[in-house]
């Protein structure tokens, strides 16, 4: 088997170690990479994948930023100023959530879980300082105060066997999608519908992560790096800011476009926040510029892409290229920022990689908007 670490174009903050990293056979992700904190295989990538999808894998993912807010404001002042609809949100449950500028491009994603009158985010680690500035800016005369939490961290359990550790978690029954419980002992789980249809998050006291560790892997769980998670994601058409963003990227490119118990971000019936007005323009009148899609890329060349590589057709450059990965079952594939123009089975290349769309991967572009719906009727057409 070809093992290629992953190369990106953008260097991380830097992020203690986490304790894991001391588990036999732990590989530490490439140096400068986001994931260089935490390991990015244990010596069977593939197998590790496998078990993730087959039977039930725990990933270290520490080295993201957790924090908190609090006060008797802090659902209904969030609400105000990011993209998701979270001013009813109801105690045990999470949703995805955006920072947008006043262009409507991404600044932040993040996760929130609202919990015993505590709402947590965790983020990526290079953005967390940033986001917890801006947050704690925009507070004004609101009760809510965000805060720092370094002293929680994530893992995250992957597969079909999540349930045979209820026991092990102290739970009875594990949440539905977005849905979250307060675990024994401290911190809570929460489950995601990505990357994979088992998936859950813990968010649990950092001085108890090894604890955590070892209880879960004696249990059963197979120790899965971040290679893993990241092919899992890639696989689903989940984009990781930073990665499969850049400075451009707007919702709708990014698949971020939906409600609190769907597959999004965004949420489009909700009042006025930062970046709204290119949200609801190209919702109802236009077309995202790109679209993220799937790469299948040729292994057979030599050198692999990096984040941020522009994809070409015919010498023209047509798209950017995110997080190129290695997958168990599909080889080496890629998440890519492509011009909605190009179709599907158009020849790319990325770097000296050929490479082709997944034509499964491809949005449908024959919706007719409300508005342009409501134009062409005034305009008589």
């Amino acid at each position: 088997m070809s093992v290629h670490a992953p190369t990106v174009g953008v260097v991380s903050q830097v992020v203690a170690p986490s304790p894991v990293l001391h588990t036999p056979g732990a590989v530490a992700g490439a140096p400068g990479s986001p994931d260089a904190a935490v390991a990015w295989h244990y010596g069977d990538p593939f197998g590790e994948q496998k078990a993730a999808v087959r039977a039930v894998a725990v990933v270290d993912r520490s080295h993201r930023a957790v924090a908190t807010i609090t006060g008797a404001e802090r659902l209904s002042w969030l609400h105000t100023i990011t993209s998701q609809h979270i001013a009813a949100l109801p105690d045990g449950h999470s949703a995805e959530n955006l920072d947008l500028d006043l262009n409507g491009r991404v600044q932040h994603h993040f996760v929130l879980t609202d919990l015993d009158g505590t709402l947590w985010l965790d983020t990526e680690a290079e953005r967390g300082t940033e986001l917890l500035s801006f947050l704690q800016k925009m507070v004004f005369w609101a009760d809510a105060k965000p805060a720092d939490a370094p002293d929680h961290a994530v893992l995250s359990l992957l597969g079909p066997q999540v349930d045979t550790l209820l026991p092990t978690l102290g739970l009875d029954a594990l949440p539905e999608i977005y849905g979250a419980v307060a675990l024994p002992g401290g911190g809570f789980l929460r489950r995601m519908p990505w990357p994979g249809e088992h998936a859950f998050d813990l968010i649990v006291p950092r001085a108890a992560l090894g604890d955590w560790w070892t209880k879960l892997t004696g249990a059963g769980a197979r120790p899965a790096g971040m290679w893993a998670y990241e092919a899992l994601r890639v696989a689903a058409l989940r984009p990781r800011i930073g990665l499969d963003t850049d400075e451009r990227t707007i919702p709708h490119e990014a698949r971020w476009i939906g409600g609190v118990d769907e597959r999004g971000a965004v949420h489009l019936n909700k009042g006025c926040y930062r970046g709204q007005e290119t949200v609801a323009r190209v919702h109802n009148l236009g077309k995202p510029p790109r679209n993220l899609v799937l790469l299948h890329l040729d292994g057979s060349a030599d050198e692999r892409p990096t984040t941020g590589d522009d994809v070409t057709a015919g010498g023209r450059t047509v798209g950017r290229v995110g997080t190129v990965i290695d997958h168990y079952e599909l080889g080496p594939i890629a998440l890519a920022l492509v011009k909605r123009s190009v179709p599907a089975g158009t020849e790319l290349v990325v770097g000296t990689m050929a490479a082709a769309i997944d034509p499964d991967s491809v949005p449908a572009d024959d919706v007719v908007q409300a508005g342009r719906a409501a134009v062409d009727r005034l305009r008589g057409r």
